[in-house]
């Protein structure tokens, strides 16, 4: 069975991403969480992750230690999965859509750090992360307009591309951004996905159970 060292699901948008293609291939694995920020952090990831960062796949001897690559991983182990889409120009995009999202999007990061729990409304951004914002809402809405007739994902079924753009669909209802139809729709079927309820409702525990 896999094993995903991941950190708090309120706040870590990288253990989002192979938790839920994990998730939606309905692979059984054990979770490995821990908790961010406390003084011993470090010293645990690092029983577990070389890079001393998380997420981290274990498989048997294997140890893999990016969001990215874990996906990728996981794509070879289950090819039948889908996990890219099959045309080889919808891969290609797919692919160049998720490193601009592994790479990019700095402002967005910073001003609208992944709080699951959170709900702002009324805020104002600051040109470059109204920039990233835009950029991400044009990519979400083209892809929609081209794949609607194929389901409900960005390339029609979920693929890697999906589980990397899945945080940003909680920032954007944790931060009141508003969105064009066709992205605003995407964004609300990623949040009603089961597997992403079920990270809502633990990240909301989570939060709980530090305030008691």
């Amino acid at each position: 069975m896999f094993r995903l060292v991941i950190a708090d699901k309120n706040f870590s948008s990288w253990s989002l991403r192979p938790w839920l293609v994990l998730k939606m291939l309905a692979e059984p694995f054990e979770e490995i969480p821990l908790r961010l920020y406390q003084p011993d952090t470090h010293a645990r990831i690092l029983k577990f992750s070389p890079s001393g960062k998380v997420p981290a796949l274990l498989d048997h001897q294997l140890c893999i230690w990016d969001s990215l690559a874990i996906c990728e991983y996981l794509a070879e182990c289950f090819p039948a999965a889908g996990l890219w889409p099959r045309e080889a120009t919808d891969r290609a995009t797919a692919r160049a859509i998720t490193a601009e999202m592994h790479s990019g999007f700095s402002a967005l990061r910073q001003n609208l750090p992944l709080n699951v729990v959170a709900q702002y409304s009324g805020l104002s951004f600051d040109e470059a992360t109204q920039a990233d914002i835009q950029r991400i809402s044009q990519i979400w809405q083209s892809l929609r307009h081209d794949h609607q007739d194929g389901g409900p994902f960005l390339f029609g079924g979920f693929t890697i591309a999906d589980a990397m753009y899945a945080p940003v669909a909680l920032r954007f209802a944790s931060y009141g951004v508003s969105l064009p139809p066709l992205a605003q729709a995407y964004a609300d079927h990623m949040l009603a996905l089961p597997a992403m309820q079920q990270w809502v409702a633990e990240a909301r525990a989570e939060q709980d159970g530090k305030d008691s």
